[in-house]
């Protein structure tokens, strides 16, 4: 075995064009709650977001990766056991996959297993309950792995003055970067870095950052780094045409703050602008964060053999669709940012369109680290991508949601289970009825003629052809869906 990982190291080293390496490379594995593409590295024009364009520039950047359950818990757990949510079993924020797998091997546990120091610092598993934790995997107990006090969510007085968990939905004030846990999580991930630079021992270092999850809330510099009124407006209002209720059923999130009626469409437009401008200012406050911990790996010389991997756990709506937050099959609620990036790689700022997962990421970072793959896991190397970012790869992404016949949020499986293919050119929903099996509702999106996924075409006769190809994509599944070798 030790000449098998010593022979891959050497291919991927010329695979590469790595000088040779005095150890096993490191991992940098950073984790973002509720964060959509909307960075300057994917084109969008208005996010203000150096330190995430700097890595995209030295790394690979995924311009068409999913998540596969559009919520925290469900999304997480699937990409750190390298399953997916039918396999672990976890559909819902209250269950862990030790549950239905408690001989699993998580993919921080792997890596502890080879002989790394493994650290959690922020929110990698889950923020709250049992999900949060799972000691197997980590070398030393997690830090700030739940960031509910409530003086680290907001800082003026009135939010500060009660208590509760969600108070106003956005807030601005002008304090430092670690009044809130993000901040904290930064500190504690720098100070981590300097213990790993003197001890010389290959690590993998979780650093999960909450924001820009709700409340939309920042120190005021970063508000200030926009002008509110350039903030673009939401290019949708509606619910997608055809579209079934349960398809579109609110997830009761923004809902709870005192600033947000219960009533979604009612929100004021000017209330909206101002949600959308906090997400903003959230992403470059997270931005800042990034770029010291990139500082920080250059000021102890660990960037030239530190793998860094930085993803989103799920999209997110800012009131396009009629949605809000997350807790659906849409692509704004599937599609995730994603950026690898690997010392000496070939093809540095490469962005590819292939179609790619968050549950191929464990048997990426195993592959790049020399690691053997384990044979139970439902994801695909990427690393040829990072050689060919243009080579020919699956032809879908699958994802899923589940949804209760009545209630807002659903329990385990749910009454009806949306299952959802992403292909290069169309979004496909299959809604099924849990216990029956049977086929309750489809949808059916042409992302060439519309875009923003606004009317189902699923009914429509001229559509039978692409329809039924969908089917069977959903229908054989994601091993039906792997690039030919």
């Amino acid at each position: 075995m030790k000449r098998l990982i010593n022979t891959f190291l050497i291919f991927l080293s010329l695979a590469f064009s790595l000088q040779p390496l005095d150890a096993a490379p490191n991992v940098l594995f950073i984790a973002i709650d509720d964060l959509r593409p909307d960075l300057g590295c994917y084109a969008d024009q208005t996010a203000i977001s150096p330190n995430f364009d700097r890595l995209a520039a030295q790394g690979t950047l995924f311009n068409r990766a999913y998540c596969q359950l559009a919520v925290c818990g469900p999304s997480r757990l699937s990409l750190l056991s390298g399953v997916r949510p039918d396999t672990n079993q976890v559909w819902d924020l209250s269950t862990h996959f030790r549950e239905a797998l408690p001989d699993i091997i998580s993919l921080p546990q792997h890596f502890k297993n080879n002989g790394y120091h493994t650290r959690s610092i922020g929110k990698i598993f889950h923020g709250s309950g049992v999900p949060m934790k799972d000691p197997p995997s980590w070398s030393e107990d997690p830090l700030y792995e739940s960031g509910r006090k409530h003086e680290w969510r907001y800082a003026s007085a009135e939010n500060r003055a009660v208590v509760t968990l969600k108070r106003e939905a956005t807030e601005a004030e002008d304090v430092p970067d670690n009044t809130f846990v993000d901040g904290l999580v930064c500190d504690a991930a720098e100070e981590a870095l300097k213990t790993f630079a003197k001890n010389k021992k290959p690590f993998f270092l979780g650093v999960g950052f909450r924001k820009p999850h709700l409340p939309f809330v920042a120190p005021k510099r970063y508000w200030d780094l926009y002008d509110a009124k350039a903030i673009p407006k939401r290019v949708t209002k509606s619910h997608p045409q055809g579209a079934p209720e349960y398809a579109t059923r609110t997830w009761n999130e923004i809902e709870g703050y005192t600033d947000i009626p219960k009533d979604l469409a009612s929100i004021p437009d000017e209330k909206v602008d101002q949600l959308r401008h906090g997400y903003y200012a959230c992403i470059s406050y997270i931005d800042t964060l990034l770029g010291r911990l990139l500082k920080k790996l250059d000021e102890l010389d660990l960037s030239e053999n530190t793998i860094i991997c930085l993803w989103g756990d799920h999209g997110f709506h800012l009131g396009e669709q009629g949605l809000w937050t997350k807790a659906n099959n849409y692509e704004l609620a599937a599609r995730v940012p994603l950026i690898l990036s690997v010392p000496g790689q070939q093809n540095r700022g490469a962005k590819t369109n292939a179609l790619v997962e968050l549950v191929d990421i464990y048997p990426t970072l195993a592959e790049l680290c020399g690691l053997e793959i384990p044979n139970d896991l439902e994801g695909l190397s990427m690393t040829a991508l990072l050689e060919n970012p243009n080579r020919p790869w699956k032809t879908a992404a699958f994802s899923q949601y589940p949804k209760d016949y009545t209630v807002i949020k659903h329990k385990r499986h749910g009454d009806v289970m949306g299952y959802a293919v992403r292909t290069k050119n169309h979004r496909y929903v299959q809604w099924k009825d849990w216990n029956s099996g049977k086929i309750l509702e489809e949808e059916l999106y042409d992302h060439n003629t519309d875009p923003n996924e606004m009317v189902n075409i699923a009914s429509d006769l001229k559509q039978a052809a692409t329809l039924f190809q969908h089917q069977r994509i959903l229908e054989a599944g994601w091993k039906g869906a792997l690039p030919l070798k």
